[in-house]
Protein backbone atom coordinates (compact mmCIF):
# COMPACT_ATOMS: atom_id res chain seq x y z
CA UNK A 1 0.00 0.00 0.00
CA UNK A 2 2.75 2.68 0.62
CA UNK A 3 4.42 2.08 -2.81
CA UNK A 4 0.93 2.82 -4.26
CA UNK A 5 1.14 5.95 -2.38
CA UNK A 6 4.60 6.80 -3.16
CA UNK A 7 3.25 6.23 -6.86
CA UNK A 8 0.60 8.71 -6.46
CA UNK A 9 2.85 11.13 -5.03
CA UNK A 10 5.54 11.07 -8.01
CA UNK A 11 2.52 11.05 -10.32
CA UNK A 12 1.12 14.54 -8.57
CA UNK A 13 4.80 16.12 -8.85
CA UNK A 14 5.23 14.99 -12.20
CA UNK A 15 1.83 16.49 -13.47
CA UNK A 16 2.53 19.49 -11.43
CA UNK A 17 6.22 19.66 -13.11
CA UNK A 18 4.80 19.75 -16.61
CA UNK A 19 2.27 22.21 -15.94
CA UNK A 20 4.48 24.80 -14.23
CA UNK A 21 7.45 26.39 -14.55
CA UNK A 22 7.69 26.26 -10.33
CA UNK A 23 8.64 22.92 -9.52
CA UNK A 24 7.74 22.32 -5.75
CA UNK A 25 10.03 22.96 -2.92
CA UNK A 26 9.61 21.94 0.45
CA UNK A 27 10.26 24.44 3.25
CA UNK A 28 11.24 23.60 6.75
CA UNK A 29 9.63 25.60 9.51
CA UNK A 30 10.15 26.66 12.87
CA UNK A 31 7.40 26.20 15.98
CA UNK A 32 6.11 29.46 17.17
CA UNK A 33 3.88 30.28 19.94
CA UNK A 34 1.43 33.46 18.34
CA UNK A 35 -1.78 34.44 19.57
CA UNK A 36 -2.56 31.49 21.90
CA UNK A 37 -1.51 29.29 19.05
CA UNK A 38 1.20 26.75 18.23
CA UNK A 39 2.56 27.32 14.81
CA UNK A 40 4.91 26.01 12.56
CA UNK A 41 6.04 29.29 10.26
CA UNK A 42 8.83 30.63 8.44
CA UNK A 43 9.99 34.39 7.57
CA UNK A 44 8.69 35.56 4.67
CA UNK A 45 11.93 36.08 3.37
CA UNK A 46 13.14 32.75 2.55
CA UNK A 47 9.51 32.23 0.96
CA UNK A 48 10.33 35.54 -1.15
CA UNK A 49 13.59 34.62 -1.97
CA UNK A 50 12.21 30.93 -3.66
CA UNK A 51 9.64 32.91 -5.14
CA UNK A 52 11.61 35.41 -6.68
CA UNK A 53 15.25 34.20 -6.67
CA UNK A 54 14.61 30.59 -7.55
CA UNK A 55 11.74 30.27 -9.16
CA UNK A 56 9.70 27.72 -7.46
CA UNK A 57 6.64 27.28 -5.48
CA UNK A 58 7.56 26.77 -1.11
CA UNK A 59 5.59 24.29 0.43
CA UNK A 60 6.04 24.97 4.14
CA UNK A 61 6.73 21.70 6.19
CA UNK A 62 5.34 21.52 9.86
CA UNK A 63 7.41 19.97 12.50
CA UNK A 64 5.68 17.29 13.32
CA UNK A 65 8.95 14.66 13.20
CA UNK A 66 8.47 11.42 12.58
CA UNK A 67 4.59 11.57 12.34
CA UNK A 68 5.42 13.11 8.86
CA UNK A 69 6.37 10.17 5.61
CA UNK A 70 9.69 11.76 5.13
CA UNK A 71 9.79 9.63 1.55
CA UNK A 72 5.93 10.69 0.66
CA UNK A 73 6.96 13.79 0.62
CA UNK A 74 10.62 13.72 -1.08
CA UNK A 75 8.32 11.32 -3.88
CA UNK A 76 6.11 14.82 -4.42
CA UNK A 77 9.07 17.67 -4.84
CA UNK A 78 12.13 18.89 -6.20
CA UNK A 79 13.81 20.61 -3.96
CA UNK A 80 14.36 21.66 -0.19
CA UNK A 81 15.52 24.40 2.08
CA UNK A 82 16.34 24.47 5.10
CA UNK A 83 16.00 27.82 6.56
CA UNK A 84 17.76 29.72 8.86
CA UNK A 85 16.31 30.67 12.72
CA UNK A 86 16.30 32.08 16.01
CA UNK A 87 16.90 28.82 17.63
CA UNK A 88 19.55 26.41 17.48
CA UNK A 89 20.47 22.80 16.99
CA UNK A 90 19.91 21.20 20.31
CA UNK A 91 23.57 20.42 21.55
CA UNK A 92 22.55 16.60 23.18
CA UNK A 93 22.77 15.73 19.35
CA UNK A 94 26.11 16.10 19.04
CA UNK A 95 27.46 15.57 22.27
CA UNK A 96 27.65 19.64 23.36
CA UNK A 97 26.35 21.28 26.60
CA UNK A 98 22.36 21.95 26.60
CA UNK A 99 21.79 24.64 28.58
CA UNK A 100 19.90 27.29 28.31
CA UNK A 101 22.64 29.91 27.61
CA UNK A 102 23.19 28.15 24.23
CA UNK A 103 19.83 28.47 23.51
CA UNK A 104 16.90 28.92 22.62
CA UNK A 105 15.97 25.28 21.17
CA UNK A 106 13.46 24.07 19.36
CA UNK A 107 13.49 20.05 19.49
CA UNK A 108 10.30 19.64 16.80
CA UNK A 109 12.24 21.67 14.05
CA UNK A 110 15.18 19.12 14.84
CA UNK A 111 13.37 16.42 14.60
CA UNK A 112 11.85 17.46 11.40
CA UNK A 113 14.84 18.78 9.26
CA UNK A 114 17.06 15.82 9.82
CA UNK A 115 15.35 13.26 8.55
CA UNK A 116 14.40 16.03 5.72
CA UNK A 117 18.15 16.31 5.72
CA UNK A 118 19.53 13.02 5.19
CA UNK A 119 16.35 11.76 3.28
CA UNK A 120 17.16 14.49 0.46
CA UNK A 121 20.98 13.83 0.07
CA UNK A 122 19.88 10.15 -0.40
CA UNK A 123 17.40 10.69 -2.77
CA UNK A 124 19.45 13.06 -4.73
CA UNK A 125 17.05 15.97 -4.20
CA UNK A 126 18.21 19.70 -4.61
CA UNK A 127 18.82 20.69 -1.22
CA UNK A 128 19.99 24.13 -0.05
CA UNK A 129 20.51 25.10 3.45
CA UNK A 130 20.72 28.12 5.17
CA UNK A 131 22.62 29.93 8.70
CA UNK A 132 20.75 26.80 11.36
CA UNK A 133 19.91 24.99 8.05
CA UNK A 134 23.88 24.45 7.51
CA UNK A 135 24.85 23.83 10.77
CA UNK A 136 21.90 21.04 10.87
CA UNK A 137 23.46 19.47 8.00
CA UNK A 138 27.03 19.09 9.83
CA UNK A 139 25.32 17.70 12.79
CA UNK A 140 23.16 15.19 10.71
CA UNK A 141 25.58 14.00 9.00
CA UNK A 142 28.02 13.36 12.04
CA UNK A 143 29.73 16.80 12.70
CA UNK A 144 29.52 18.75 15.88
CA UNK A 145 29.17 22.54 16.57
CA UNK A 146 30.67 24.95 18.47
CA UNK A 147 28.76 27.58 20.60
CA UNK A 148 29.08 30.92 21.60
CA UNK A 149 32.34 31.31 19.02
CA UNK A 150 32.49 34.97 19.86
CA UNK A 151 34.03 33.83 23.09
CA UNK A 152 36.64 31.85 21.47
CA UNK A 153 40.35 33.43 21.13
CA UNK A 154 41.44 34.27 17.65
CA UNK A 155 37.58 34.22 16.40
CA UNK A 156 35.65 37.37 14.57
CA UNK A 157 32.07 38.52 16.19
CA UNK A 158 30.15 36.88 13.70
CA UNK A 159 26.61 38.18 15.09
CA UNK A 160 24.37 40.94 14.11
CA UNK A 161 25.35 44.51 14.96
CA UNK A 162 23.41 46.01 17.75
CA UNK A 163 20.76 48.16 15.50
CA UNK A 164 17.05 48.59 15.57
CA UNK A 165 17.61 48.56 11.43
CA UNK A 166 16.85 45.18 10.47
CA UNK A 167 19.30 46.22 6.84
CA UNK A 168 22.16 46.75 9.14
CA UNK A 169 21.96 44.03 11.38
CA UNK A 170 22.10 41.76 7.84
CA UNK A 171 24.54 44.35 6.38
CA UNK A 172 26.51 42.60 4.13
CA UNK A 173 30.27 43.14 5.66
CA UNK A 174 32.37 40.17 6.22
CA UNK A 175 35.00 38.75 3.60
CA UNK A 176 35.14 35.30 2.79
CA UNK A 177 37.35 33.21 0.69
CA UNK A 178 36.21 30.50 -1.49
CA UNK A 179 37.56 27.11 -2.15
CA UNK A 180 38.86 27.39 -5.91
CA UNK A 181 37.17 25.32 -8.13
CA UNK A 182 34.58 24.49 -6.00
CA UNK A 183 31.09 24.19 -6.15
CA UNK A 184 30.07 27.90 -4.33
CA UNK A 185 32.96 28.98 -6.37
CA UNK A 186 31.63 28.26 -9.39
CA UNK A 187 27.92 29.57 -8.63
CA UNK A 188 29.52 33.16 -7.68
CA UNK A 189 32.43 33.13 -10.56
CA UNK A 190 34.85 33.95 -7.95
CA UNK A 191 37.07 33.16 -5.11
CA UNK A 192 36.63 36.00 -2.95
CA UNK A 193 33.41 37.09 -1.59
CA UNK A 194 31.81 39.45 1.08
CA UNK A 195 28.97 38.29 2.93
CA UNK A 196 26.62 39.06 5.67
CA UNK A 197 27.21 37.65 9.46
CA UNK A 198 24.13 36.88 11.92
CA UNK A 199 25.65 33.83 14.09
CA UNK A 200 26.33 32.51 17.32
CA UNK A 201 27.60 29.08 16.45
CA UNK A 202 29.70 27.56 13.96
CA UNK A 203 30.84 24.20 12.29
CA UNK A 204 33.52 23.03 15.27
CA UNK A 205 33.95 19.01 13.67
CA UNK A 206 33.06 19.01 10.08
CA UNK A 207 30.28 16.06 8.89
CA UNK A 208 31.87 13.09 7.13
CA UNK A 209 30.04 13.64 4.18
CA UNK A 210 31.00 17.27 3.93
CA UNK A 211 33.08 19.51 2.08
CA UNK A 212 34.51 22.97 2.77
CA UNK A 213 33.57 25.77 0.35
CA UNK A 214 34.18 28.84 1.66
CA UNK A 215 35.55 29.96 4.92
CA UNK A 216 35.53 33.52 6.86
CA UNK A 217 39.13 35.66 7.33
CA UNK A 218 39.25 33.71 11.14
CA UNK A 219 39.14 30.48 9.80
CA UNK A 220 35.01 29.91 10.56
CA UNK A 221 33.74 27.60 8.26
CA UNK A 222 30.95 29.67 6.30
CA UNK A 223 29.92 27.00 3.61
CA UNK A 224 29.71 23.27 2.55
CA UNK A 225 28.92 20.93 0.33
CA UNK A 226 28.35 17.36 0.27
CA UNK A 227 31.02 15.38 -1.16
CA UNK A 228 30.01 13.46 -4.54
CA UNK A 229 26.36 14.45 -4.06
CA UNK A 230 24.02 13.02 -6.89
CA UNK A 231 22.31 16.71 -7.14
CA UNK A 232 22.86 20.11 -5.71
CA UNK A 233 23.61 20.55 -1.66
CA UNK A 234 25.14 23.64 -0.55
CA UNK A 235 24.75 24.78 2.88
CA UNK A 236 25.83 28.09 3.73
CA UNK A 237 25.76 30.26 7.03
CA UNK A 238 25.19 33.37 5.70
CA UNK A 239 21.90 34.37 4.68
CA UNK A 240 21.51 34.92 0.75
CA UNK A 241 17.61 35.50 0.96
CA UNK A 242 17.85 38.87 2.54
CA UNK A 243 19.63 40.45 -0.35
CA UNK A 244 18.55 38.13 -3.01
CA UNK A 245 17.12 41.11 -4.81
CA UNK A 246 20.30 43.49 -4.95
CA UNK A 247 23.12 41.66 -4.52
CA UNK A 248 24.31 39.50 -7.32
CA UNK A 249 26.19 36.93 -5.54
CA UNK A 250 22.76 36.21 -3.30
CA UNK A 251 20.61 35.87 -6.45
CA UNK A 252 23.41 33.58 -8.08
CA UNK A 253 22.77 31.10 -5.48
CA UNK A 254 19.17 30.92 -5.39
CA UNK A 255 19.31 31.04 -9.37
CA UNK A 256 22.12 27.80 -9.24
CA UNK A 257 19.35 26.13 -6.77
CA UNK A 258 16.56 26.90 -8.47
CA UNK A 259 18.40 25.42 -11.85
CA UNK A 260 19.09 22.39 -10.23
CA UNK A 261 15.34 21.70 -9.17
CA UNK A 262 13.86 22.61 -12.52
CA UNK A 263 16.60 20.09 -14.14
CA UNK A 264 15.14 17.59 -11.03
CA UNK A 265 11.90 18.25 -12.37
CA UNK A 266 12.06 17.55 -15.99
CA UNK A 267 14.42 14.58 -15.55
CA UNK A 268 11.73 12.93 -13.33
CA UNK A 269 9.16 14.02 -15.78
CA UNK A 270 11.34 12.53 -18.58
CA UNK A 271 11.17 9.09 -16.65
CA UNK A 272 7.60 8.56 -16.06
Amino acid sequence: MKHKKHDEASSIAVIHSARSNQPLVAVSTDVCDLHGYRWSATPMQYLEAAVEGAGVFPVLVPSLGNRLDFDYLLGSVDGVIITGSASNVHPLLYGGDGSEANGPYDRARDSTTFPLIKTAIEKGIPLLTICRGLQEMNVALGGNLATEIHELPGILDHRAPVSDSRDQRFAIRQNITLKPDGLLSKILGTDLAKVNSVHRQSIDQLGAQLEVEAVAEDGTVEAVSVRRASAFALGVQWHPEYWVKSDEHSARIFQAFGDAVRVHADERMNAV
